[in-house]
């Protein structure tokens, strides 16, 4: 298997530089040096690390060729066309940076649109100031992200179930299902969301356990970067950690509530100083608004033929609630049959007839957990349950709502996985059942017939002969 990787990793750089020979050195540089951080953590992991080795590098190979075809293809507004909005405004905050004036004036405008995604523009920006400007490396810093993150999800699964077979299966779903491999193999924002939140929610379920520097550290960054690339998520996932450590106490004594007073403050007290707190505060106010929401919501429905909800007015509370069942409905199962209106539309099909299969599971598996590991999957449940309102209220666009269903699918894998393993033990206990009783069905017939022919009035043929 380790030479097979060689092997494919060979015919896949070759394949990126015969494609992209421009790009490809420099982009192929910086995924290595992305990935060399995995790698190592991996290496020092448990005693499955082979399994989540491999599994890093098919996904990071399979990956490298969906950006590789995407940038050779120029398929990024087919696709995604924020990928073409970074690399423009990337390289305008890196004029900036170097005295220029239009570049400094352009990055602003963004800023102040409320497209929230300054942390992305630094990404590129710091990326084309050590190489040039290289749309292919940010696709390939995505694509190391994007698999790595099937490791954290078997990470959390594993912390939550103790259960290899959950794990395999939940980091096996993260891994190769389509439009996750999709969105972290282009310039996009995506992969490093969902890396960030799955790393948020890792951190604070070893923080409920025991609250040490390290996770501190990682928590506090990851919720920086969420909060810099897509705001509002910032706010639900820091409720959702505060909300985990008061319901995920184990006991309620001194030294737990200083411990987790004392993280919360920290990061709080690293979030002021840094002046990451007046920013939030700023947009929420801007944005955290019925109307704002409103006004959202009517943009995204009614700039793209694949808009829902048009009619839907969420400026009040009594709208609000009338619109998140629809919204709701859209986030879970959307696009539906009769809506695949294009070629791009149509290829979603596959993977959602997959999703429809596996909500079942999903709905087995969270009962499972919530019934009986409600304070140890708490951090999830919370948090998946904000976004997912949120994102029935202000989400009109069908295709905005497949791409951001990506931040909740990878926390659904793990609930999927749990009611599959479900299903699959009591497939195999009715078997084994069955497979007991036969055997207890033979071992019967053999007693009987071997108590007819030890009983007393019982005679052979051959002592019936002898006595006539």
């Amino acid at each position: 298997m380790n030479a097979l990787l060689v092997v494919l990793t060979l015919l896949v750089t070759t394949g990126v530089i015969f494609v992209a020979p421009d790009e490809a050195p420099g982009a192929l540089a910086v995924c290595a040096a992305i990935s060399l951080a995995p790698i190592i953590l991996l290496v020092r992991g448990g005693p499955d690390r082979t399994f989540l080795l491999r599994l890093f590098g098919i996904g990071l190979l399979i990956r490298l060729m969906v950006g590789a075809i995407i940038y050779a293809a120029h398929y990024e507004d087919f696709f995604g066309g924020d990928a073409n909005t970074y690399d423009i405004f990337g390289q305008a905050l890196m004029a900036a940076w170097h005295g220029d004036a239009i570049g400094a004036a352009a990055y602003q405008r963004f800023v102040s649109s409320g497209a929230g995604a300054w942390g992305m523009l630094y990404l590129v920006a710091g990326v084309y100031e050590m190489i040039g400007r290289n749309m292919l490396a940010i696709q390939f810093i995505n694509a190391a992200v994007g698999a790595a993150t099937p490791a954290v999800i078997y990470y959390i699964a594993q912390h939550l179930f103790s259960n290899v077979r959950v794990s395999r299966m939940a980091a096996l779903l993260t891994c190769f299902y389509p439009s996750l491999v999709l969105w972290s193999s282009q310039a996009l924002k995506d992969g490093i969301i969902v890396l960030a939140l799955a790393l948020a929610i890792l951190a604070t379920l070893r923080l409920m356990e025991k609250v040490n520097v390290r996770y501190v550290t990682v928590l506090a960054v990851c919720l920086v970067a969420i909060l810099s690339l897509r705001f509002y998520i910032f706010y639900m996932m820091a409720a959702s950690v505060i909300g985990a450590f008061v319901i995920g106490m184990k006991s309620v004594n001194a030294q737990n509530l200083l411990s987790r007073f004392v993280a919360i403050a920290v990061i709080g007290l690293a979030f002021t100083w840094f002046g990451v707190l007046h920013s939030a505060s700023t947009q929420l106010e801007r944005y955290g608004n019925l109307e704002a929401v409103q006004t959202s919501r009517l943009d995204a429905s009614q700039t793209a033929a694949s808009g829902f909800g048009k009619d839907v007015d969420v400026r009040t509370t009594e709208g609000a609630l009338t619109a998140i069942p629809m919204g709701v409905l859209y986030l879970l199962f959307a696009p539906f049959p009769w809506q695949l209106a294009s070629l791009r539309q149509s290829l979603a099909l596959p993977e959602m007839i997959v999703w429809w299969i596996s909500f079942p599971l999903l709905v087995l598996g969270l009962w499972f957990a919530i019934r009986y590991r409600l304070r140890e999957v708490s951090p999830i449940v919370l948090f998946t349950t904000m976004l997912t309102l949120a994102y029935s209220l202000f989400q009109g666009n069908v295709g905005t709502v497949y791409r951001q269903r990506s931040q909740l699918l990878v926390f659904y894998f793990v609930f999927v996985a749990v009611g599959a393993v479900l299903v699959k033990e009591k497939s195999e206990d009715r078997r084994q059942q069955r497979q007991l009783a036969k055997q207890e069905l033979k071992e019967l017939q053999a007693a009987r017939a071997l108590a007819r022919r030890t009983a007393p009035g019982h005679r052979t043929g051959q002592t019936a002969l002898r006595e006539s």
